[in-house]
């Protein structure tokens, strides 16, 4: 059952309250660390290293102890790398490519994948809400 809050939406003639369900949203950190990042994506912490090597777009800060913090634009970039070598199938060569034609396009492109894929998994949600809802 999804979980619900009470809003209060003002008309300009009367109050009244409405049982609107939401989905928790995760806190947005300004550094993430190579463990959180290889979890979004599912892959090793390797995998992330070496793409960090290979992709020049991959700049992440290091602290005192050497350890990566990846910024929310380096997270984007990495999910354009993942979408091109893991779900479209360009070799790293192929995907370098593509990065290097479009440079100036390419956190903008990074940018609408997560985006869209985040709307597919709202309307996903939506849809088994809507499922869920009709078995009851």
């Amino acid at each position: 059952m999804p979980s619900f809050s009470k809003i209060r939406y003002f008309d300009f003639h009367t109050f009244y309250f409405c049982q609107v369900p939401y989905k928790e949203r995760e806190i947005e950190k300004k550094y993430y660390s190579i463990g959180e990042v290889a979890d979004k994506f599912g892959v090793a912490t390797s995998l992330i290293r070496y793409w960090e090597g290979e992709f020049d777009i991959i700049k992440p800060k290091k602290d005192k102890k050497g350890n990566r913090r990846f910024t929310k634009e380096d997270i984007e970039k990495i999910g354009l790398i993942f979408h091109l070598v893991k779900e479209k199938g360009y070799t790293l060569q192929g995907a370098q490519e593509i990065i290097k034609k479009d440079q100036y396009e390419v956190s903008d492109k990074a940018g609408m994948v997560n985006r869209l894929k985040e709307i597919r998994d709202f309307l996903s949600e939506i849809r088994n809400n809507i499922h869920a809802e009709d078995n009851t």
